[in-house]
């Protein structure tokens, strides 16, 4: 996580979520993840967001993070330990493949 979310991050749970929860509903203290996963269902519904998710944003820099990973010497494996994820078919999954990309790698190769 970079430094600045974890600040900010922090600073909001010790000032508006002391007990550990940001998110609260009006029942509860916590809610469920599938709540969450609907109110940002919701929102991207309401701002025309089609084929937007609660996952989007994971997808988006996991793909980003791996088009970058080699400019600082890292790899695959990189981006798998920054997901989280046991496995590495796992974390390709979240990857969207680039075609111009591939396109230009294979033309420096010749």
């Amino acid at each position: 996580m970079h430094d600045s979310i974890r600040s900010n991050r922090e600073t909001l749970v010790d000032q508006l979520a002391p007990e550990g929860a940001v998110i609260k509903s009006e029942r509860s203290k916590f809610v469920a993840s599938q709540m969450i996963v609907n109110l940002f269902r919701g929102w991207c519904f309401g701002l025309g967001l089609a084929g937007c998710s609660s996952h989007s944003g994971r997808r988006t820099l996991l793909t980003t993070a791996e088009q970058k990973i080699s400019l600082v010497g890292g790899s695959l494996r990189d981006i798998q330990a920054l997901a989280g994820h046991k496995s590495l078919q796992t974390t390709q999954r979240y990857i969207e493949v680039n075609t111009e990309a591939q396109r230009k790698v294979i033309s420096k190769l010749g």
